[in-house]
């Protein structure tokens, strides 16, 4: 049942780890709200750039379906929601999109993520009815950690291939997450809580100063700032249902059952606290907010890895922090004044914080294996998580006809499959 009178985040904090059901007093935790909404920046823009959608968009619908996530969930489940990776390749193989600029047939594949938000939704009432017995049994501690780390790896190319284009910036993007380790390990309070938004300062500095100042490389462009409007409205577009588009795009809802189910276990590794009882309302929340998001001219949206490796970092899982960085993104998505801001980050400079962050949730999911103590001794073990991390990290694909999973989807599946398979053997 959905407790709506629950108060989230009630109780007020000032130090130490701070739990879900706690706060930091309301300036810092707008502050913290700040740095996740930074932490989920570029991939919640990059992606529907691949896709051909337009990134203020998919910005609002993020805060928005963040917010809806908060609602649903009690206001108990710290996570953001942003744009899925898991939603490119049938995007692009069930609109024809070719790139760059626009994507024109991006009405079929809004109907497909409707669709897909429309399963996954189905799904979080099966689990709210029956529990998630079922799940964890195709999904136990070495599929969900496998899965988790996954992402991380299969992200890491972004950076490291597309956002450092010349010698001068891939120094960068090392500068950048040295100032972030730095941060992180030798300060102190706040500014040790804040080491994803302090680094990245810091590197911008020295990015200004070197390209600007010095003429290393492109130097930092603010006139975007000032010429960008304060109000305006996003591009929204309606869905187009075809059958077609929507049996590609559809099965994605099961790859973003498993990263969330893998988030959340994350999550109750490093809080200490039991989730699992909001597992249905999770699965729920994300799927009417992709359903949203989809009917607005949205990317499909999941729980954000990105973002449990910030809270990995600074200890801090208060929802509040959610909440506002939900509040932040959908000012973001109405004024282009701030979303300039944002874009002149320095790509570098994002692709450092980048490495950083996509680092931590490779090593959220081998937290996974560690706090689960699962046991690699057992060949079984062994082998779903040695094949499964290949398969993610080298980005292997599988077409059946016009429909292709890419490396998270045939990691995702691979490891429920092979474990299922292995699992069959006898005692």
């Amino acid at each position: 049942m959905f407790h709506w009178t629950e108060k989230p985040s009630a109780t007020l904090q000032s130090g130490g780890v701070i739990g879900p059901d706690e706060r930091l007093p309301w300036p810092s935790t707008a502050v913290m709200g700040v740095q996740h909404l930074i932490a989920m920046f570029g991939a919640t823009v990059l992606a529907p750039i691949l896709m051909g959608f337009d990134p203020n968009v998919a910005i609002l619908m993020s805060g928005i379906g963040t917010l809806i996530f908060f609602v649903m969930t009690g206001g108990k489940v710290p996570s953001y929601l942003g744009s899925s990776f898991a939603f490119i390749g049938v995007v692009i193989a069930a609109s024809g999109y070719t790139g760059p600029g626009p994507n024109a047939n991006i009405g079929v594949a809004l109907g497909g993520i409707v669709a897909c938000g429309i399963v996954y939704t189905l799904i979080g009432m099966l689990v709210q009815a029956i529990g998630t017995g079922w799940i964890e049994k195709l999904m136990p501690p070495v599929v969900t950690g496998a899965v988790v780390a996954v992402i991380g790896l299969n992200l890491a190319g972004i950076p490291i291939k597309n956002m450092a284009p010349t010698n001068f910036d891939a120094w960068m993007q090392g500068i950048t997450f040295v100032c972030v380790a730095l941060v992180a390990v030798f300060t102190s309070g706040m500014v040790q809580r804040l080491l994803i938004l302090v680094g990245l300062i810091l590197a911008s500095v020295i990015y200004a100063v070197l390209t600007n100042g010095m003429g290393f490389g492109t130097p930092m462009d603010l006139s975007g700032i000032a010429n960008a409007a304060w109000f305006g409205m996003p591009g929204f577009a309606a869905p187009v249902f075809e059958a077609k588009a929507m049996s590609l795009i559809a099965p994605v809802a099961i790859i973003l059952v498993a990263e969330n189910l893998g988030h959340i276990k994350a999550v109750t590794a490093m809080t200490g606290k039991n989730l699992d009882k909001y597992m249905g309302r999770a699965f729920m929340g994300d799927g009417v907010a992709t359903m949203v998001a989809g009917m607005s001219g949205g990317t499909g949206v999941t729980t954000y890895a990105e973002n449990i490796g910030v809270m990995a970092a600074t200890k801090i899982y208060s929802t509040a922090v959610f909440f506002v960085a939900g509040c932040f993104a959908i000012v973001l998505g109405f004024s282009p004044k701030f979303g300039a801001l944002i874009q002149a980050i320095p790509l570098p400079v994002m692709g450092g914080v980048s490495i950083v962050v996509f680092g931590l949730i490779a090593i959220a999911g081998a937290k996974i294996w560690v706090d689960n103590k699962v046991d690699f001794s057992d060949n079984k073990n062994l082998l779903v998580a040695a094949i499964t991390l290949i398969l993610g990290t080298g980005d292997y694909t599988l077409k059946f006809g016009d429909f292709a999973f890419g490396g998270i989807g045939t990691a995702t599946f691979g490891a429920v499959l092979l474990h299922l398979l292995l699992n069959r053997r006898k005692a």
